[in-house]
C-alpha cells in the first residue's frame, strides 16, 4: 500500500517520509487512533516505503507488498479457536484470510476480522506462542538484507489473557535486533500497558475529516458528492463504518433494531409484567450473540446515548445519527437523555463491558443492565 492510497493524515505521513529519509527510523512506534482513521493501512504503507525504498528491484518489491506477502513483512493479530484450527492458534495459522481481508477491507476493524475468521462469538488474543515466534522471526536476518517490520494490529489485546505476552515483547522492545522495526497499532492507549508504552515513539491518529471521507467515497465507489457527503457525516471520521453505510452492510443497522426494542421496553416496564418479560427474552437474544458483539453493540448504545444528549441540549452539528427504525425519531428520544442520568447510564454501560470482557454471565449483566435503565430513563432532569 503506498501513502497515496492511505486517506487523509497527511501530518503523519509527512512525518513518516522525513524519518525513512533523514535515517531517523524510531526501532518502535504505536500508532493510535480510533477506529477506522487509517492506522493500519498507514504502518503497511510505511513498512513499504521503509522496505522498498532503496530496493534495486524496486517494481518486485512493491509486488510483493500488493499481495502482502514481502518476506520481511510480518504480522501479529489476535486469534483464537475456529472450525479450522482446533487448538492453540497462532496469527500465522490464519495469514491467508488477514492478507484477503486487508486487500478487500483495509479499514476493517476487530469485528470485521473476527467475522472473516469465524470467531465472532469468541474473543481473540495474542498468545504467549505468538510472543515466541515474534522472537524467532526478528532473530533472523532479514531476507533482503534492509530492515524487518513487525505489525503488531491490535497490541490491546496483549494483555488480554495474562502478561506473559507483553513481558516478552518488552524484552525484545529492550535489545531489539538490528535494523528492526516495530509498530504496534491500538485504538485504546489505556490498555497498552506503561512499560511498553513508554519504549515506543507514541503516533496518535484524529478520525478522518468529513471532506476526506467524501473524496475516499467517491473515488472508490463513484458516489457523487451529495450521496458521499451524507453517508461521511453519518460514519463520523470512520472510514470502515461509511464503507459499511454504502452497502448498507452496517452491523449499525442490527444494533439499532436492538436498541430501539431495548428502549420502548424499558420505556414500558416500569409497572408493566409483560414488559419485563420483554426485556429478559431482550437479553437472551443479545446473549447469545457472543462476546465480541455483545460489546460492540454496547459502545453503540453508549454512542446513542450521547447522541441524544447532544441533540437534547441543541447541540445539532455534533448529531451525525440518523436512525432508520420506523416510528422512532432521535428528536422524541432526546428529551428523556439529560444531566441527571447520562453519566449513569454511560457507568452503567461501561461496568456491563466490563464485566463482559471478564466473562461475567451475559444474561445476568445485559438484565441487570436492562433494569437499571428502566430506573434511569425515567428519572427527572435536575
Amino acid at each position: 500500500m503506498l501513502f497515496s492510497e492511505v486517506l487523509g493524515q497527511e501530518h503523519i505521513k509527512k512525518h513518516l517520509i522525513q524519518g525513512v529519509d533523514n535515517d531517523r527510523v524510531p526501532h518502535a512506534q504505536l500508532f493510535i487512533g480510533p477506529e477506522g482513521s487509517g492506522t493500519l493501512p498507514m504502518a503497511i504503507a510505511y513498512a513499504q516505503y521503509l522496505l522498498c525504498k532503496n530496493n534495486e528491484d524496486n517494481n518486485d518489491c512493491d509486488l510483493k507488498f500488493k499481495k502482502l506477502t514481502h518476506p520481511d513483512l510480518h504480522f501479529t493479530y489476535p486469534v483464537n479457536t475456529n472450525d479450522k484450527v482446533k487448538s492453540k492458534p497462532i496469527s500465522d495459522d490464519f495469514i491467508e484470510e488477514w492478507r484477503d481481508l486487508l486487500i478487500k477491507q483495509p479499514y476493517g476493524n476487530l469485528f470485521d476480522w473476527y467475522k472473516s475468521i469465524g470467531i465472532e462469538n469468541k474473543q481473540g488474543n495474542i498468545s504467549v506462542r505468538d510472543s515466541e515466534i515474534i522472537v524467532k522471526k526478528l532473530s533472523l536476518k532479514a531476507y533482503e538484507g534492509g530492515y524487518k517490520v513487525m505489525i503488531i494490529w491490535m497490541a490491546e489485546n496483549l494483555t488480554s489473557q495474562n502478561d506473559a505476552p507483553a513481558n516478552q515483547l518488552l524484552k525484545l522492545l529492550e535489545e531489539p535486533p538490528n535494523k528492526t522495526v516495530f509498530i504496534l497499532i491500538a485504538e485504546d492507549e489505556e490498555q497498552i500497558i506503561n512499560t511498553i508504552k513508554s519504549r515506543c515513539q507514541l503516533l496518535h491518529f484524529p478520525p478522518l475529516a468529513e471532506t476526506v471521507i467524501v473524496k475516499g467515497l467517491m473515488k472508490q465507489y463513484d458516489l457523487n458528492e451529495a450521496v458521499a457527503t451524507k453517508i461521511a457525516h453519518q460514519a463520523n471520521g470512520n472510514y470502515n463504518k461509511a464503507c459499511d453505510l454504502v452497502y448498507q452492510d452496517s452491523e449499525d443497522l442490527q444494533f439499532e433494531e436492538w436498541f430501539v426494542f431495548w428502549i420502548r421496553s424499558a420505556f414500558k416496564a416500569k409497572g408493566n409484567k409483560s414488559a419485563i418479560h420483554d426485556l429478559i427474552s431482550w437479553s437472551e437474544t443479545i446473549a447469545k450473540t457472543g462476546r465480541e458483539t455483545q460489546k460492540q453493540f454496547l459502545h453503540f448504545c453508549i454512542d446513542f446515548f450521547r447522541q441524544a444528549l447532544l441533540l437534547n441540549y441543541n447541540a445539532n452539528d455534533l448529531v451525525y445519527i440518523e436512525p432508520k427504525s420506523k416510528n422512532f425519531k432521535l428528536e422524541n428520544f432526546a428529551p428523556f437523555i439529560h444531566n441527571a442520568n447520562i453519566l449513569e447510564i454511560s457507568d452503567e454501560l461501561q461496568d456491563a463491558i466490563y464485566h463482559i470482557e471478564r466473562n461475567g454471565n451475559s444474561k445476568i449483566i445485559l438484565t441487570d443492565l436492562s433494569i437499571k435503565l428502566t430506573r434511569l430513563l425515567h428519572k427527572k432532569t435536575a
